[in-house]
């Protein structure tokens, strides 16, 4: 019989994987929609984040330099207004401006420009899917009784820890130790000495993806958010370790953290004492 921690490890287990499908498609047809606009306003590419919902609302409509020059900012600007795009004003100055640095009418470029709307309407598409599943994982996620816990530690979100969850069940006792299960997230060096050569420490090719996207990716987050993090993150790197390797270290000791906040029911205070480890 399935206990209800166990029932909460398999539905956001279900329900972060059902996320992958989407997110995977979302990240192929922005790859797409890149290498198209590339083709024919390679100026526009360059000025837009294509993670975020204006510009791809502005690819709904515009796609091609002659179009956005005849609109010009003012209507570009009232346009994506009506639309509710956020930072209008800025969105329609940086395209108009690409536009007047491109006067080249590339060939093909009527059938590519029907390619970047139909791609730019897919991924919205595809946002709303994986928006909708992370309301569902967020609910889910915080019906568990580690979440305040968990979601107390900078950087880790209902995302994250959801992640986390479907991984682990919030059951730390089967990993026995901080160090298995860094080694088990990838987040611990591991010797590869030989005969000649000793203190020869790599990372583990063996590792569960889900945990190391949660360490990894909330230590990232965590140096911009937390000054404990911060200050960790910068003593590695004054200490000549390289980006990746100061990500890790922190990654590393914060799978300590997580472990005794979880162990003690305790949510993060950035005072807690921790040995750290690198």
């Amino acid at each position: 019989m399935l206990r209800p921690d166990d029932e909460h490890a398999v539905e956001l287990r279900i329900l972060t994987g059902r996320r992958a499908d989407p997110s995977a498609a979302r990240t192929r047809r922005i790859n797409r929609l890149r290498g198209q606009l590339t083709g024919i306003f390679p100026a526009l590419e360059r000025s837009l984040d294509l993670d975020n919902q204006g510009p791809l609302i502005l690819l709904t409509g515009y796609q091609t330099p002659a179009a956005l020059r005849r609109t010009g900012r003012t209507r570009l600007t009232t346009w994506l207004r009506n639309r509710k795009v956020r930072g209008a004003e800025a969105l329609a100055q940086a395209a108009t401006e690409a536009a007047e640095r491109q006067h080249t009418t590339v060939s093909g470029e009527k059938i590519v420009a029907q390619v970047v709307h139909t791609l730019a309407k897919e991924v919205m598409g595809l946002n709303e899917q994986i928006a909708e599943i992370d309301k569902l994982i967020a609910a889910r996620f915080r019906e568990h009784r580690l979440a305040e816990v968990i979601a107390s530690m900078p950087g880790i979100g209902p995302l994250l820890g959801a992640e986390f969850l479907a991984a682990t069940a919030g059951d730390m006792s089967r990993y026995g130790s901080s160090d298995h299960l860094a080694s088990l997230a990838g987040v611990a060096p591991v010797p590869r000495d030989s005969g000649h050569v000793s203190g020869n420490l790599h990372r583990s090719r063996r590792y569960h993806r889900g945990l190391q996207c949660v360490f990894y990716t909330s230590a990232l987050i965590s140096i911009r958010s937390c000054e404990a993090s911060r200050r960790f993150y910068e003593r590695k790197r004054a200490e000549g370790k390289r980006r990746t390797r100061a990500v890790l270290a922190l990654a590393r000791r914060r799978v300590n953290v997580l472990l005794a906040l979880i162990r003690d029911g305790k949510c993060y205070a950035h005072a807690l004492p921790v040995t750290s480890a690198a």
